[in-house]
């Protein structure tokens, strides 16, 4: 709360201050002459907009340096979380007892490859990689790859393979 209402006078004190500059600017381009204020009271004006501006500087510094910060905490929850599925997907692939050319299998097609990309990508045929596709979802106990991605989304979604996850490595 307490930030907000500074964040809230710096903004007032800038716009007290914009607002007086640019209405002396605009009235004497227009040959508007009002009654001269006293120089204190300029003076004090202008020491206020200059602090309103390094305060405007040192906020924005602030922000900046906090959104870099929390873009740091997001890049790395994301990389923990790319390492805990990579983990979650050896770990069950293990569980199930698949051969490497069937996790290699699975692996793209959980990416969303088609079988002719799997094929083209291993070197073999679109016959070979849909027995390998077979084997995997007979072993995995799933009817086809929308269910093999779903095993995998609710063990994420779940706290508790996460966990384990995350307490294996740290």
């Amino acid at each position: 709360m307490t930030g907000k209402i500074v964040v809230a006078a710096i903004l007032f004190i800038q716009s007290v201050c914009a607002i007086f500059f640019v209405s002396d600017i605009v009235l004497s381009v227009f040959n508007i002459y009002a009654s001269p204020i006293p120089w204190q009271t300029r003076e004090y004006l202008e020491i206020g907009a200059a602090l309103g501006l390094v305060m405007g500087l040192v906020l924005g510094a602030m922000v900046i340096h906090h959104n870099h910060r929390e873009r740091r905490r997001a890049e790395e929850k994301l990389r923990r979380a790319s390492g805990a599925f990579m983990e979650l997907l050896a770990e069950r692939f293990d569980e199930w007892g698949l051969t490497p050319a069937e996790q290699d299998v699975a692996l793209f097609a959980i990416k969303g490859m088609s079988t002719a990309e799997i094929a083209q990508l291993r070197s073999t045929s679109e016959g070979t990689v849909k027995a390998q596709t077979n084997a995997i979802y007979r072993k995995a106990g799933v009817a086809g790859r929308p269910q093999l991605l779903s095993l995998f989304i609710d063990d994420l979604m779940e706290e508790g393979p996460l966990s384990r996850i995350e307490a294996k490595a740290g």
